[in-house]
């Protein structure tokens, strides 16, 4: 009766060893072939990306034909003032986080539970980033964790400077319009460098729905959010100046 025991003991125990040894070979597996190389990003600039691709995909369904204005600039060329103002709408933590703002997320989490609804993400910039880069519009737990892998090895790779001035050339600006360049161009028909403190808060504020807001169509909410980004700009002291080789 013990030898059974003991035997059914062990038994339990190589499964146990089996399913675990599966279990890090799948999440390796995935790494492996899932994880897109973001160490190229160091020095080379992404020809398009999967927001963009997937834009494109949504207008040709619908019969649609979707311009694309997007240029890219180095950061040193993108005026401090929108550095600092979408640093300070979407992400204030972002020089200090190692890719997760954490009391974001939390207070996210509270915020819907009381709302009973999705409303509040608490992404940072970098999650933002690897979402726009690589990622579909689906909302999974594989989707998330995907984004949470990337995230971690754009912060690994990347530097801060480098991962603002991604963000900053692919975000979505509008119908099309992707970059800062491209939405200082289009919204004050100036270069992004240009750009002063009041409309670099415009730009900003337009982030977390940058197809239904326009600066020069001022809503309550659109307003709202561009004078709390601009109090955060006077108050705060503008970012270093990077080098043209950033």
């Amino acid at each position: 009766m013990r030898k059974s025991i003991g035997q059914a003991r062990s038994r339990v125990k190589v499964f146990l060893l089996i399913g675990l040894c599966l279990s890090v070979g799948a999440v390796l597996f995935l790494w492996l072939i899932l994880m897109p190389d973001v160490s190229a990003l160091r020095t080379t600039n992404p020809a398009a990306t999967a927001l963009m691709e997937a834009r494109q995909a949504q207008a040709e369904a619908q019969g649609r034909s979707v311009g694309r204005q997007w240029k890219w600039v180095p950061l040193s060329r993108i005026s401090p003032y929108l550095r600092q103002a979408v640093v300070a709408a979407e992400d204030a933590s972002f020089f200090t986080h190692e890719g997760f703002d954490w009391e974001g997320i939390k207070d996210a989490a509270l915020y819907n539970l009381e709302a009973g609804e999705f409303k509040r993400g608490g992404s940072t910039i970098t999650q933002q980033l690897a979402k726009n880069l690589y990622l579909s519009s689906e909302r999974s737990l594989f989707r998330k964790a995907r984004e949470t892998l990337i995230t971690r090895s754009l912060e690994q790779h990347l530097t801060k400077e480098r991962i603002l001035e991604l963000y900053l050339n692919i975000a979505e600006w509008g119908q099309g319009v992707y970059g800062a360049e491209a939405a200082a161009r289009h919204h004050f028909k100036k270069p992004s460098r240009d750009l002063t403190a009041d409309e670099a808060a415009w730009l900003a504020a337009m982030l977390p729905s940058p197809r239904r807001y326009d600066p020069l169509r001022k809503t309550s909410f659109l307003t709202r959010r561009h004078e709390r980004i601009l109090r955060l700009i006077d108050r705060e002291p503008t970012l270093s100046e990077p080098s043209e080789s950033e």
